[in-house]
């Protein structure tokens, strides 16, 4: 069975916190920004892979970022070796998707 990297995911209220948080979380830790998904009525939540730690760093940067600006943390995860099921949700949000293809 084919193993996939850890993935860390921060949810908050609004565009602007949820960019603090991407933006903290990947200069934490050596993580790649996947996507993000607008959840609804303004909830976003940012989508991080990486290894274990790095995953664990970016969230913790994440969500004290989130914090410090004084806005609401709704939910955080660390998922260690995420089931492959999982792809398809992730693939669903990756940024890949927005981008236009060659």
């Amino acid at each position: 069975m084919e193993q996939f990297d850890t993935i860390g995911l921060i949810e908050t209220f609004g565009l602007v916190f949820v960019l603090e948080a991407a933006d903290a979380m990947c200069k934490a830790a050596d993580v790649d920004l996947i996507g993000y998904e607008n959840v609804a009525s303004g909830y976003i939540s940012v989508l991080v892979r990486g290894d274990v730690g790095a995953c664990k760093t970016a969230v913790e940067a994440g969500v004290k970022a989130v914090k410090d600006m004084g806005a609401e943390v709704y939910s955080s995860v660390v998922i260690p070796r995420p089931h492959p099921v999982l792809e398809k949700i992730i693939k669903r949000y990756s940024l890949d998707n927005l981008l236009p293809q060659a």
